[in-house]
């Protein structure tokens, strides 16, 4: 029995809805809540509604978890910029070094003067 299974089993679920997708992103955004929904159970045993229907968190609690993960998220958006910026000055770095290090075009002097004819 999976851990799903489990967890439908101790909240009474007997049922699931099976949902078709359009969109490829949005099935993709939904795959990722559901996951996170399992770990979280796993790893606290309860689901976001048993706390907030036992009373198990108040509302200052749920701000609070709010406020810090929108801080982290904040932090996660600047170490990507960071990232981001990283890769641009490395791929300018790349390109000049390329464009610097090119050899030379060989020039033919001689062909340079095959047209004209001597008098």
């Amino acid at each position: 029995m999976s851990s799903r299974e489990i967890s439908d089993a101790k909240s009474g679920i007997t049922h699931r809805q099976s949902y078709g997708f359009r969109d490829p992103v949005v099935k993709h955004v939904v795959d990722k809540f559901v996951s996170r929904s399992d770990v979280g159970f796993e790893k606290y045993g309860s689901t976001l509604d048993d706390e907030r229907r036992l009373k198990m968190k108040g509302l200052t609690k749920y701000l609070n978890d709010i406020q810090e993960e929108l801080m982290d998220a904040v932090l996660y958006i600047q170490a990507a910029r960071e990232e981001l910026q990283d890769l641009s000055e490395d791929a300018l770095i790349d390109r000049h070094r390329d464009d610097h290090y090119k050899e030379p075009r060989a020039y033919n002097l001689a062909s340079d003067y095959d047209d004209e004819t001597e008098d």
